[in-house]
């Protein structure tokens, strides 16, 4: 039956134009955005899954800026570890050189007292961020455990902080509080009954013209196991600072994993979201066609009234 009030052709066509620009619409919102899931309205499930993991990628980043303010600090105390150990070295070669019968011990003072000096200026100025681990002032904080963010887990219970801890108590090379928690500062036993100290302590080393050998022996032995602990510390160090590139390396690619999960989730593929518009367009042209066409078929009832 042909109507001039109802021309369902004319609604079929326009029914299938409408379906062919939303599928247009859509299609370039994935090209401008570049993604297929933009919102919850898009695909619930993969939106939620995606927001997490982009939230535990952001957590990531900031770990990694972590473990990068960590190994400055432990770096910056390493640095200063290896240099106290090259002028003790240096102070063990001068007490050595005393035993000398023709040495001028009062020189060689001069000498040990500026390597001595040299030593509380390494120490103290050790410090990175605010952070001394090879210092404590004389009303500074004892030296205790610190900790290093080092990952964040996802877990049913929630989100954990994961940290890398350092226990400063035995790296300490001088503490103005308490000498005894030094490793220059405090009193060693030479191989007499002498106590002695590097530097920082209440037996310091201090040669003079009266010195014995067998006081220079206490210092030289006392001088070779500070050495021996400042080795240890040192190593101690060294280790913390490999753990901590490990577990940068390891963030790093953990997060282009979850950044590529997240892609394969919700990135729009864009040689096919080209092919399709591509295809949409040539639909649109044809259902436009189609419209006109159904349009146009109540003008030839007018050809039945002439």
């Amino acid at each position: 039956m042909t109507s001039i009030l109802t021309n369902t052709s004319s609604m079929a066509a326009l029914q299938t134009l409408r379906s062919i620009n939303s599928q247009m619409t859509e299609t370039q919102n994935r090209i401008s955005s570049g993604l297929k899931v933009e919102s919850a309205s898009d695909n619930a499930a993969y939106w939620s899954i995606a927001t997490t993991m982009r939230s535990d990628s952001n957590s990531l980043s900031a770990v990694s800026d972590a473990l990068g303010l960590g190994a400055s600090k432990v770096g910056v105390a390493s640095a200063g570890m290896n240099s106290a150990i090259d002028i003790v070295g240096q102070i063990k070669d001068k007490l050595i050189t005393a035993k000398e019968s023709s040495a001028d011990k009062d020189k060689i003072q001069a000498d040990i007292a500026q390597l001595q000096e040299q030593l509380k200026g390494v120490a103290s100025s050790a410090s990175f961020s605010g952070a001394n681990w090879l210092n404590v002032e004389d009303d500074g904080t004892a030296p205790g455990t610190q900790q290093i963010v080092a990952s964040v887990t996802r877990s049913t219970d929630g989100v954990s902080v994961g940290t890398i801890d350092v226990d400063t108590s035995d790296i300490v090379l001088i503490n103005g509080a308490t000498a005894s928690g030094g490793l220059l500062s405090k009193d060693r036993t030479g191989s007499g009954s002498s106590s002695v100290s590097i530097v920082g302590g209440d037996n310091d080393i201090k040669l003079t013209s009266s010195t014995s050998n067998a006081d220079i022996d206490d210092m030289i032995s006392a001088v070779d196991k500070a050495m021996s602990d400042m080795t240890n510390a040192a190593g101690k160090l060294g280790s913390v600072s490999k753990r901590i590139e490990m577990q940068d390396s390891f963030v790093s690619h953990l997060k282009d994993a979850i950044d590529t999960g997240v892609g394969r989730l919700v990135d729009a593929d864009m040689s096919k979201e080209s092919t399709r518009l591509q295809a949409l367009q040539v639909q649109q042209q044809l259902a436009i066609q189609s419209l006109s066409m159904a349009n146009s078929q109540p003008q030839s009832i007018l050809a039945l009234f002439r």
